[in-house]
């Protein structure tokens, strides 16, 4: 795998990058609860929410991912996180999404998150379940029949969670 820096995100000098990311995500229906007809404008205010910090992986070619911070929840519960991963279609399966995952996971201790949840990681997802499990999240939690697939078929989302430790 080339070199990977990470780098915040910025607009709108990344969109067009993160557009190329985005959209085939979106569209593909399989893992994010977005509409597969949202529009640009919606996908990226779901993405740049104002709760968010967003960050891209970069190799020698330009960005090849994309990644985001978020307080899980409030209050006493702030100090937990959540994510959220996507990586260019071409190039999926060289390990941007591990190398994302552990950047996060440092950059979300630094910035005093305790752990790390996932709220909708879809069952069927068999990849992003291993590689979730491989860094250390553990299913805590299933739900059953949570997230519709584009075939109208119903999938369960599973719950996962770390301390970074």
């Amino acid at each position: 795998m080339p070199e990977l820096t990470f780098r915040a995100a910025s607009r709108p000098l990344d969109d067009d990058a993160l557009w190329a990311i985005l959209e085939p995500v979106v569209r593909e229906g399989l893992t994010y609860p977005v509409a597969t007809d949202a529009s640009r404008d919606d996908i990226f205010a779901y993405w740049f929410a104002p709760d968010k910090q967003v960050f891209v992986a970069e190799d020698a070619y330009g960005v090849v991912g994309t990644y985001y911070i978020k307080p899980n929840s409030t209050g006493p519960a702030a100090h937990v996180a959540n994510a959220g991963y996507m990586v260019l279609p071409a190039a999926r399966g060289r390990g941007l999404a591990r190398a994302m995952a552990l950047d996060s996971f440092a950059r979300a201790k630094t910035g005093g998150y305790r752990a790390m949840q996932f709220n909708l990681v879809i069952a069927s997802n068999v990849a992003a379940v291993h590689l979730w499990r491989s860094v250390g999240m553990e299913e805590v939690g299933r739900l059953p029949q949570a997230f519709r697939l584009p075939s109208g078929l119903y999938d369960d989302a599973l719950v996962m969670y770390r301390l970074l430790d």
